[in-house]
């Protein structure tokens, strides 16, 4: 995918890493910056849910 420009985004219904606009927006997860977070989107939204829980319980 070199030369494209944009956002990184992970699809979570084929595990694929994308970048761009695609046609598949209800199954993806982004913007990312790069394509190492989109292919840590499953871990990096555990870690969001995780500091969210800590702040409620708080």
């Amino acid at each position: 995918m070199s030369g494209l420009t944009g956002d990184w985004y992970y699809d979570v219904s084929t595990g694929e890493v994308s970048q761009g606009k695609a046609t598949h927006a209800l199954t993806r997860m982004g913007p990312y910056a790069t394509e190492d977070d989109a292919r840590r989107a499953l871990e990096i939204a555990a870690e969001r849910n995780a500091a969210a829980d800590a702040e409620d319980d708080d």
